[in-house]
């Protein structure tokens, strides 16, 4: 397949951030939501419907790895050993951060294009944080610390669960797993009544999925002249946002990047959204607590996703449809995080949480 030249691959990132904010702001899909629905209410539809963008991504990122239009080992997700420590302790910053704002990265952007002016500031805090431990003055840490404290994964072999597999001499179970957990978390959405009553969640669940797949195939067939060693990207909302606010800073030419078109596709659908419906509406902080909140949810957000090599989408979607083995580790971190910054702001401190749990099983025995 002829390669894309880089204006398109950044257009069609624009085009599938569009798409993505356009439907979940309409359908009021939200990771952190999700999770705190989960932890808190026991209500697990807007978590389904993650699993549903999960099925569609792994279906359709396996079939362009099978046609061969894609290459995982190119890509950020599945390295040849494994940096536990930096995913865990990243994830759990992230999902305390995600608490104090309300939202992740993805979430932000949705709200800012509706006009929320706290996501502005949190977005600016979030990307220069992003960008100082990508690249700046935090980056030693991550590197030179962090992320030396890494397992290796047998034989050298791409770490992801199929290689994995196939590396202990079990064949390829790669079609398998596929079929068994896109079936899985499918069912899981349909024997919901409720969730089959709501076509806006459907919808928004169908879009963030395709456009994880759309994103793999742009790019896994894009050749990108600014990169020294361009590699397949898809959606994700922490560098990009990084490296969107590096591009305000310095130079246009930034622009030219599919993660940072998915930002600004994202704005843009939010806000043609937010005017379908006239929803559409300027919101600042209440008070100085409000902004305090805000600020240290964004800098934990921007260094704890780096950290952890994405976000809820980056790594609960997207690292999900490689099956890479940075999944389960992202996604539990990310789920105790938030339960902690939940925990904090509800309950008063972890303490006080686990007191209160603890009083509660003693009372029912």
């Amino acid at each position: 397949m002829e390669p894309l030249p880089t204006w398109a691959v950044t257009l069609i990132g624009v085009l599938i951030g569009a798409a993505c904010g356009f439907t979940a702001r309409r359908a009021r899909l939200c990771s952190f939501g999700a999770i705190e629905d989960a932890w808190m209410g026991g209500d697990t539809r807007r978590l389904r419907i993650f699993g549903l963008a999960l099925a569609v991504a792994l279906v359709g990122t396996q079939l362009l790895v099978g046609l061969g239009w894609l290459s995982p080992r190119l890509s950020t997700y599945v390295p040849s050993a494994l940096p536990w420590l930096s995913i865990l302790l990243g994830s759990t910053v992230f999902g305390i951060g995600m608490a104090l704002v309300g939202t992740c990265g993805f979430g932000s952007l949705v709200r800012l294009g509706s006009g929320d002016l706290r996501s502005l500031i949190v977005m600016m805090v979030f990307g220069a944080v992003a960008y100082a431990t990508l690249r700046g003055m935090l980056a030693s840490l991550r590197i030179d610390v962090l992320e030396t404290v890494a397992l290796p994964i047998p034989g050298g072999v791409q770490g992801d669960l199929p290689s994995l597999l196939a590396r202990f001499g079990l064949g390829d179970w790669r079609l398998a797993i596929v079929l068994v957990a896109a079936t899985v978390l499918i069912l899981a959405v349909l024997a919901d009544p409720r969730l089959r009553r709501s076509p806006r969640l459907l919808l928004a669940g169908l879009t963030l999925g395709g456009g994880v797949v759309a994103g793999w195939w742009a790019t896994g067939v894009a050749i990108d002249e600014f990169a020294a060693f361009p590699r397949p990207q898809s959606l994700t909302f922490v560098s990009p946002i990084g490296r969107a606010l590096y591009a305000v800073l310095s130079h246009p030419i930034g622009f030219l990047d599919f993660g940072v078109g998915t930002i600004l596709g994202v704005m843009l659908g939010a806000f043609a959204s937010a005017l379908y419906d006239r929803e559409f509406r300027w919101e600042a902080f209440d008070d100085h607590h409000e902004m305090r909140r805000h600020l240290a949810g964004g800098a934990l957000m921007g260094f704890g996703g780096i950290l952890a090599g994405g976000c809820t989408i980056g790594q609960g979607v997207t690292a999900g449809s490689l099956m890479a083995l940075s999944w389960p580790l992202a996604v539990a971190g990310m789920m105790l995080g938030a339960r902690i910054g939940i925990a904090v702001l509800v309950e008063g401190s972890v303490r006080e949480m686990l007191a209160e749990r603890l009083g509660r099983r003693r009372r029912c025995d």
